[in-house]
């Protein structure tokens, strides 16, 4: 059973996707809702002075770490979508296997930190430099600590990214095509839009991330090319800004130049042959046993 069809299993219908879709969305926005409430109730307590968007806050790093860890919540919200409404192993989001393949991941987090810095050079070289001439370097000891928080941060939340529209709007979608390309451009649609409308650059550049994922993510049978690429792209990019004092600055690549864009085509299509090359998996991994109904049902779903 090839990935985008994992959950055409005998315990589906119709609704199971739609359902299970709404459950993520509406208990994500509920979490984070409740989360920045309650932050923001006990900065008015404690008489913390307000951020940038005009509430009481803990610092820049606080806001930083509510910020990713509500995105982060809808990676368990995922899983729980999968095991409790479609009836599923909810190790079948992370890949064929029905698990997470940690070794491939590894192995391929050095190839996505080497392609994030092909991205930033290219793009530096094409701009002229990623930083203004009155940034300054905000020292090791403070850049140290934004660090660490990163490290505990970014990882969860770039994988809850990844297991939303890479893995559980793929695999919704998918179980009405046999074909990946219409759940593939789906996803990456919505990946792109989640991000807000900035440059026309900016969300085509989105859109071809999704694509390059979810097209890796059916070949390699697995979520983790498009996990690592992920990490690495938002810790490194998370990280330049932590080093120039900027993790409250509100733009993401939606807002990118049409030079880095052109800059992360090429790295994108070069990360993405690598990586074909590095994670062949054996015959027995490319596929999973599923039941005749999943094999051979049409793509009509009942």
């Amino acid at each position: 059973m090839i990935y985008h069809r994992l959950a055409r299993t005998p315990d589906h219908r119709w609704w199971r996707p739609v359902l299970g879709t709404l459950f993520i969305l509406a208990a994500g926005a509920f979490v984070a809702v409740a989360a920045y409430m309650a932050v923001t109730l006990a900065a008015i307590l404690a008489g913390r002075p307000s951020n940038a968007d005009g509430l009481p806050s803990f610092g820049e790093r606080a806001d930083l770490a509510i910020a990713f860890l509500t995105i982060a919540v809808l990676l368990p919200l995922t899983l729980l979508a999968a095991r409790w409404i479609q009836r599923r192993p909810a190790g079948t989001l992370s890949s064929v296997t029905g698990r997470l393949r940690w070794r491939l991941l590894l192995r391929l987090l050095p190839v996505a930190l080497v392609a994030v810095l092909a991205l930033l050079g290219g793009s530096a070289l094409l701009l002229g430099s990623l930083s203004s001439p009155s940034d300054q370097l905000v020292g090791w000891g403070p850049f140290a600590l934004s660090m660490l928080l990163l490290l505990v941060v970014v990882p969860p939340q770039a994988a809850a990214e990844e297991y939303f529209t890479r893995g559980w709007l793929l695999q919704a979608t998918g179980v009405w095509f046999r074909r990946p390309w219409a759940p593939i451009a789906l996803q990456a649609l919505v990946f792109a839009a989640a991000h807000g409308w900035g440059t026309p650059w900016g969300f085509a550049d989105l859109f071809l991330f999704g694509v390059v994922t979810g097209w890796l993510t059916v070949r390699t049978g697995g979520l983790e090319a498009a996990i690592a690429l992920h990490v690495m792209n938002n810790l490194v990019s998370a990280g330049l800004a932590a080093a120039f004092g900027q993790l409250t600055i509100t733009e993401t690549a939606a807002d990118m130049p049409w030079q880095m864009a052109a800059v992360d085509v090429v790295v994108l299509a070069a990360y993405a042959l690598v990586v074909l090359k590095l994670a062949k998996p054996p015959r027995s991994e490319s596929r999973v046993v599923v039941p005749p109904l999943a094999l051979h049902a049409d793509p009509v779903s009942k």
